[in-house]
């Protein structure tokens, strides 16, 4: 059982992403709720949450504010941002925290399930823990042009082609290009109209498809070549991706041939 806490001043926003979050990922976790940024501490600190889900904008502490608190008293707990573009006046603040990812509302399904089973893995292996948050840039970058935009996509996709096997994630991507998480995080969803996370399940799970049409490839050494060292959780991802587990879409496509 996960345990989440899910904090935003608006009821309706906080109602609809419960809801989705109860609807996928059902028994599996228990969502406790707060209203500002100083309920979310208490919240923490009584429930001992294992993933943090925070909007920014809120009343007594923002969403930073409240992180920053959570990060102290715990070096494990998950955290994700919920925000939008204009809010990343407080990314020099943020990125210490080690945030998971920014999801950009309105956040997508595809997003919000990517993320979520990433916290998850994440909060099962404790892989947060013992790592030292990295410093926060001096300056955060002024909007790119439509080159330089360009040019950095293409170094981001370059980078995904040579990483996407093993344990990466936005942070390692955001310091390769020499950017703040927050700004990276921005520039990542202008450029390819989704975020981190989603974008690498999507690559991995398409080398995977290509790996399986190999009637010989087990699905365990197939985890591990698309960047997957849990079996159990990459057939999980493949399933929602495909709709069916990695041995049945192998098998599939065989008796095709």
């Amino acid at each position: 059982m996960y345990r989440i806490l899910l904090a935003d001043d608006e009821q309706i926003e906080r109602m609809a992403l419960a809801r989705r979050l109860n609807r996928h990922f059902g028994d599996s976790i228990t969502i406790s709720e707060a209203a500002d940024g100083a309920d979310a501490i208490a919240v923490f600190e009584r429930e001992k949450c294992q993933i943090a889900i925070l909007d920014i904008a809120m009343p007594e502490l923002n969403g930073v504010e409240a992180a920053e608190r959570i990060r102290s008293l715990s070096r494990d707990c998950v955290i994700i941002f919920l925000t939008a573009y204009d809010e990343f006046s407080y990314a020099k603040r943020a990125i210490v925290i080690r945030a998971l990812d920014y999801l950009l509302k309105p956040c997508e399904e595809e997003e919000l399930l990517s993320v979520m089973e990433e916290a998850m893995r994440l909060a099962d292996i404790g892989s947060n823990a013992g790592q030292d948050p990295h410093e926060p840039d001096s300056e955060l970058h002024e909007s790119e042009d439509g080159d330089a935009k360009s040019e950095v996509a293409a170094r981001i996709l370059e980078y995904i082609k040579n990483n996407y096997m093993k344990e990466i994630s936005m942070q390692d991507a955001a310091r390769m290009l020499h950017y703040s998480d927050a700004y990276f995080c921005k520039l990542f969803k202008q450029c390819f109209d989704q975020n981190f996370t989603t974008y690498l399940t999507k690559v991995r799970i398409g080398e995977a498809k290509k790996l399986l049409m190999n009637k010989n490839a087990s699905v365990k050494d197939v985890s591990i070549q698309v960047g997957y060292l849990d079996s159990n959780y990459f057939a999980k991802v493949f399933r929602r991706i495909t709709g069916m587990l990695p041995s049945e879409f192998r098998d599939g496509q065989n008796a095709q041939k």
